[in-house]
């Protein structure tokens, strides 16, 4: 099958521009250079910055598919008859596309913590857990924990913070059978790329997951292990006590904290150092992963 077969503009991410098939069963999906943060897309694109996620994407889907399936059908679809409407030109495309099938998503957010860090060490500073789950005594920011944990959260609305709950809670939302399987799925997918990763000079921090079924069987979608859905950070500079650099969308967090944006609209632009360091963040964290291409 290829993106020929027809296809309509169905939605629009912040990251990702969604088109459904005409026979309601796949998708072809485009990863944009636009950038998020604090849940609102920013007004300036990082270059290259979706060819880069999808070629990681890509490859950590290829690298589990023994662990679960996934929602790829075709990594190079074939475009050249595609009428795009004026949202893409045919040039644009290449390298950001993959055809997928259509899953329904499940409603909670799949998140697997490996270290202290982000919303988990701000949770635990004030309550000693994070998501229910009581952690030992006297951990500082940024340390690694006995053992990765499962942390799930809601999918917010658009405009809206996700917000982390208990395991409970996931299980109320979507089943307890569903719940204890993405529970240990994930669990599986951070252990793998974890030491993948961890190899090449990355420590994967934290990541997010979603899942979607099909038929009533779990499956994989959206992304993986990319600088957007995961923390990265260089293995031979971590040091616990401290938010190490990264690499990913942190570098333009920490700029936006930095000059003290409130948070709400209009989202302020970037300077050029920051987006050029940016895209140089993802383009390092690709070719330490999978190499230069």
């Amino acid at each position: 099958m290829t993106a020929t077969a027809g296809f309509k503009f169905l939605r629009q991410g912040k990251v990702r521009d969604v088109y459904i098939c005409s026979d309601d069963h796949h998708l072809l999906i485009v990863a944009s250079d636009r950038i998020s943060a604090f849940d609102h897309v920013l007004p300036n694109a990082i270059p290259g910055k979706g060819a880069m996620l999808t070629r990681l994407s890509n490859f950590w889907f290829d690298r589990t598919t023994d662990i679960i399936d996934n929602h790829i059908v075709d990594k190079n679809p074939v475009l050249e008859d595609w009428v795009d409407n004026e949202r893409w030109r045919r040039e644009e495309l290449a390298q950001r596309t993959v055809l997928v099938k259509k899953a329904k998503p499940l409603a909670i957010e799949a998140i697997v913590r490996g270290y202290l860090v982000g919303s988990g060490w701000n949770e635990y500073r004030h309550t000693g857990c994070v998501c229910g789950i009581e952690l030992p005594k006297g951990l500082i920011e940024a340390d690694r924990l006995p053992e990765p944990i499962f942390t799930p959260s809601t999918k917010a609305d658009a405009g809206a913070h996700d917000v982390n709950i208990s395991f409970e809670k996931a299980e109320q939302i979507v089943g307890v059978e569903i719940a204890h399987k993405v529970r240990d799925i994930s669990l599986r997918l951070y252990n793998h790329a974890a030491g993948f990763a961890k190899q090449r000079g990355i420590i994967i921090a934290d990541t997010k997951f979603e899942f979607g079924l099909i038929g009533g069987e779990l499956i994989l979608i959206d992304e993986i292990f990319t600088p957007d859905s995961s923390r990265f950070w260089p293995a031979d500079t971590y040091r616990p006590g401290m938010s190490p650099p990264s690499f990913d969308k942190q570098f333009v967090r920490d700029y936006l904290e930095k000059i003290q944006w409130d948070k709400q609209p209009p989202a302020p632009e970037l300077p050029a150092d920051v987006i050029s360091k940016t895209a140089e963040k993802y383009a390092e964290a690709l070719n330490r992963l999978i190499g230069k291409q």
